[in-house]
């Protein structure tokens, strides 16, 4: 038999870059054209499939308008027969849930979220049967860290429970009728896959151990969009594709129960061709919404008084971000916060004089929305810290890098912050945990070390994920429900020509060689 398993697809319906208009080879039309389903092939989704596109904002502000769900439509191309939520799926409330779920002809599976109006017919668990009389058990689970980071009123009528003990209970039931058994988990590897190495004490991620603590034949993982074509842990053989529909994993699987040979693949979406065309054509009445929303993008909402060129990455963590310095700026004047931060982006970012919608929604992809923490200086100062951790200095040569602990195993430049409100000095040379030499208010003055700060910042990054734990143990002074793009929207509209903003002093030495 053969297993073809997405996740973390973000929207990504048609080979379109949205940001850039152009074509690329991705989205879930292209996948469908490219599988090739037959009766032996099972195809299965990890989740986080409703956010990431503006085609997917703009249908989940409007949905009530079209008959059709656009990433239903996508999943229901491949022929997709069981899949389950990401975190990022519970981002828009039950109702776009229901929506979503639906319009999609597979079923959806987990053990650990409990539907309390029960409108959405979840599974625990299945067993599907294949043609040869094969008994393939399939559950799935989402990481428990949706509970910290979702906003409550999303949660209202939906509880995630532990995955661990969910995915222990349900195991011990497919076990005893099952050939195979499937865990489709959205969550990644805890450890360094290369060296074994712990990535972080939080339980965010936690594949690894389920494969230790669990006998499962098959973890299909996601949500570090970490491209891993097949790893085999105690037993379970582990695979994960990247985001946004660019590659998908397939598996491949011979034997009979208690002896399985397992190989897989991490296949390259390719470029359209006659059977995309075919698909497309099927999909003739999703024209309306595509042209609604390519008029969306291209409408102008302001302009800058200087184009912001694309930013590298170690030049602006280096230098300073006018991009986020924007962002920052935007933090600032919504929740009134003595200082804000907001990362680094994995993509370079630049903007031209003239903004779009598109623009806005192609530099600041997500739906995050803002909290404002009371912070001291010694939170300010450990968080400054981990933010210098992001380089490497080589002592003999000078030479300035980005550190492979934001490399490896995946890039997470997005947990480098700039900061805004302060005056701050990272001196390279000093070890890893002592690089803050300066750290005052942005006009000079001291902060006082028992003085409470205010912090308006992402509701990620608030809740202390990426190595920020100092942040994430500090208490809520304000929440809100805005999204940070509909902000930035605002805020151009209201400040154009938006001049070059300078609302932090930073300096590191040594500089970039």
């Amino acid at each position: 038999m053969r297993i073809v398993f997405t996740s973390d697809t973000h929207g990504s319906l048609y080979p379109v870059n949205y940001a850039q208009n152009c074509p690329e080879n991705t989205g879930l039309f292209c996948v469908a054209a490219q599988i090739k389903k037959d009766e032996n092939t099972l195809v299965l989704d990890g989740g986080d499939s409703l956010q990431g596109t503006p085609l997917l904002s703009y249908y989940l502000g409007h949905k009530d308008e079209y008959e059709f769900n656009p990433m239903a439509e996508g999943f229901n191309a491949m022929g997709l027969d069981y899949y389950t939520l990401g975190n990022h799926d519970f981002n828009f409330g039950y109702d776009a849930i229901l929506d979503y779920v639906t319009a999609m002809k597979a079923q959806l599976v987990s053990c650990n979220v409990v539907d309390k109006r029960g409108a959405l017919c979840i599974k625990r668990s299945v067993v599907h049967t294949m043609p040869d009389g094969l008994r393939v058990g399939i559950t799935g689970a989402v990481t428990g860290f949706v509970n910290v980071w979702e906003q409550k009123e999303n949660l209202t009528e939906l509880e995630v429970l532990d995955p661990i003990e969910e995915l222990e209970k349900e195991l011990s039931i497919l076990k005893e009728t099952c050939d195979l058994t499937v865990c489709i988990y959205h969550g990644g590897f805890e450890e360094d896959l290369s060296t074994g190495k712990l990535l972080s004490e939080s339980r965010e991620n936690e594949a690894c151990r389920i494969s230790r603590e669990m006998d499962f034949d098959i973890l299909l993982t996601g949500h570090q969009h970490m491209a891993v074509e097949g790893v085999m842990i105690d037993g379970t053989y582990g695979v994960q594709p990247p985001d946004k529909a660019r590659k998908y994993c397939e598996l491949t699987i011979d034997g009979t129960k208690g002896s399985f040979d397992i190989s897989s693949s991490l296949k390259s979406v390719e470029a359209p061709g006659s059977e995309y065309e075919e698909i497309a054509a099927a999909h003739e009445f999703m024209n309306g919404l595509n042209a609604t929303v390519d008029k969306w993008l291209d409408e102008p909402i302001g302009f800058l008084e200087k184009e912001i060129q694309p930013e590298e990455k170690l030049s602006a963590a280096l230098k300073g971000s006018k991009v986020a310095a924007i962002f920052n700026q935007v933090e600032l004047d919504f929740t009134g916060a003595d200082f804000a931060c907001t990362s680094l982006s994995n993509d370079p970012l630049g903007l031209k004089k003239g903004i779009t919608v598109r623009d806005v929604l192609g530099i600041y992809q997500f739906a995050n929305t803002i909290e404002v923490k009371s912070v001291t200086r010694a939170v300010l100062k450990q968080a400054l810290e981990r933010c210098a951790e992001y380089f490497d200095y080589d002592e003999e040569t000078g030479k300035v890098s980005i550190s492979k602990v934001f490399l490896q195993p995946k890039v997470e430049h997005y947990n480098y912050d700039f900061y805004a409100g302060l005056w701050y000095e990272f001196d390279l040379t000093r070890p890893v945990g002592d690089r803050v030499v300066t750290l005052k208010k942005i006009d000079g003055t001291e902060l006082l070390e028992d003085a409470e700060y205010t912090l308006a910042l992402s509701n990620y990054r608030a809740t202390g994920t990426g190595g920020y734990e100092c942040i994430g143990q500090r208490p809520v002074v304000r929440s809100t429900s805005e999204e940070m793009p509909d902000l930035l929207i605002d805020y151009i509209r209201k400040n154009s020509p938006v001049p070059e903003i300078i609302n932090s002093r930073f300096s590191c030495k040594p500089q970039e060689q």
